[in-house]
C-alpha cells in the first residue's frame, strides 16, 4: 500500500512530522511506502481550494527532509493542500497512490470549520479521485501531545486501508497524553464556529472594516451544558477523540430536494416556451 501524506499547515509543519515519524517505522513493518506531498506555505482555511490552475502551467517544488524519517521522499509544493492530493493522485510522484492521510493539523476540526479546513479539503478531494482517507487534527495546547493522536491514527489506518474505496474518516484529538485519552468515539458535527459574529464599521464615505467576533468551536466541559453530548465539539471538550465519516461534494438525491429541482428547471424552463 502506497500512502501519500500531506496538510495545510505546510510541508514543515511540527504535526505533519510528527505524523510521518510515527507513519514510517510503521509502514517499513507492514511493507507500505509512504510519501509526503504537501504545501511549502500554510494554507489553513483553504477547504478544497486549487487556485488559479488556468493561470499557471506549472506548479514548482522542492524536496525537504523531515529529522527522524529520513527515507520517506518529502516534497513541498507551491500548492494548497487539495491540489498536492490532486497532482499525487494522478502519479506526479511516482505509482498512484492507495490512501491519503492528511495531518497531523494542529487545531480541531470540528463543528462548522469542517466545511472550511484545508486539511479536511484534502481528504475529500482524494474522495474525488477515487481514494480512501484520513483527515487527523488535535487540538492546540500549550503542550502539543502528538503520540497520543499518532497512536490512534495508525489504530484507525489498517481499517480504512481496507474499507470502500472513496471512505473519509475526520479524526480529532484532544492534546493530552495518551493515558488520559478518555476513549475514541464517533462524533456528530456541531454547530459550533469559530467566527461567532461579524459587524460592519463605517470609517469614511463607502469604506469601513468589519470586526469579527471570535470564539472556539471546541467549549470547556463545563460549556456543554444543554448541548448534545455526541457532539464533536462536546466530546473534545471532554476528553474524547472523536471519528466522522464525511461524504463530499455530490449530487443530492433526497426527495424533498429533488422535488424543488423539478420546480426550478419548470420555472427556468418558462423562459424558453413560446
Amino acid at each position: 500500500m502506497r500512502i501519500l501524506v500531506t496538510n495545510d499547515d505546510g510541508v514543515h509543519a511540527p504535526g505533519l512530522a510528527a505524523l510521518v515519524r510515527a507513519l514510517a517505522p510503521w509502514a517499513d513493518r507492514a511493507g507500505h511506502e509512504v510519501l509526503v506531498a504537501a504545501p511549502l506555505a500554510n494554507h489553513s482555511g483553504a477547504s478544497a481550494a486549487v487556485g488559479t490552475v488556468y493561470e499557471r502551467e506549472a506548479i514548482g517544488f522542492r524536496q525537504v527532509g523531515i529529522d527522524g524519517a529520513e527515507r520517506v521522499q518529502v516534497f513541498g509544493l507551491d500548492a494548497p493542500p487539495a491540489l498536492t492530493v490532486i497532482v499525487g493522485a494522478f502519479g506526479a510522484f511516482g505509482p498512484r497512490p492507495d490512501l491519503v492521510v492528511s495531518g497531523i493539523n494542529l487545531g480541531v476540526n470540528v463543528g462548522r470549520s469542517v466545511l472550511h479546513s484545508g486539511t479536511v479539503g484534502a481528504a475529500l478531494t482524494a474522495a474525488q479521485h477515487g481514494l480512501s482517507a484520513l483527515a487527523v487534527s488535535m487540538r492546540s495546547q500549550p503542550e502539543h501531545q502528538w503520540e497520543t493522536t499518532t497512536r490512534v491514527t495508525l489504530a484507525v489506518l489498517p481499517v480504512l486501508a481496507s474499507a470502500p474505496a472513496r471512505t473519509v474518516l475526520s479524526l480529532n484529538v484532544p492534546s493530552v497524553p495518551f493515558d488520559q485519552l478518555r476513549g475514541v468515539v464517533p462524533g456528530r458535527i456541531a454547530d459550533a464556529s469559530v467566527v461567532q459574529g461579524a459587524r460592519a464599521e463605517l470609517a469614511g464615505p463607502g469604506a469601513g472594516t468589519i470586526r469579527l467576533t471570535l470564539g472556539t468551536a471546541v467549549p470547556s466541559l463545563g460549556d456543554t451544558i444543554g448541548e448534545d453530548p455526541t457532539d464533536d465539539a462536546a466530546l473534545i471538550g471532554a476528553g474524547y477523540a472523536t471519528l466522522t465519516a464525511l461524504h463530499g461534494v455530490g449530487e443530492d438525491r433526497r426527495d424533498k430536494s429533488r422535488q424543488v429541482l423539478d420546480l426550478a428547471v419548470s420555472a427556468a424552463g418558462q423562459l424558453l416556451a413560446p
